[in-house]
């Protein structure tokens, strides 16, 4: 279950980070209100996921999946260059994600 609420939480960390861009910087109010309960409940699972998984596995997992989400959702969905060198980038954090698993 642990893992289960990090998977989320970083997922909910994709779109507070999507919606930091979509709010303008907080000058549109519903991005903005979106923006701030993802925040919320990103760092709620993640609090509640650290009560029973290692510290350091979670929180690498938990950023590792918010870059790769957010870089990702940029390149396909924003038009954001998909080089070789992101595309490699963002195939390497994710090795790293699933090493951590693997070991976590």
């Amino acid at each position: 279950m642990a893992w289960a609420m990090l998977v989320l939480a970083g997922v909910l960390e994709v779109g507070w980070a999507i919606g930091l861009k979509v709010s303008e910087g907080f000058s549109r109010l519903w991005p903005s209100v979106w923006t701030v309960l993802a925040m919320a409940a990103s760092i709620a699972l993640l609090g509640l996921a650290l009560r029973t998984l290692p510290v350091g596995t979670a929180y690498a997992v938990w950023t590792g999946i918010g870059a790769v989400g957010t870089a990702a959702f940029g390149m396909l969905v924003l038009g954001e260059p998909a080089t070789a060198a992101r595309i490699g980038g963002v195939a390497l954090i994710a090795a790293g994600i699933a090493v951590l698993k693997a070991s976590g």
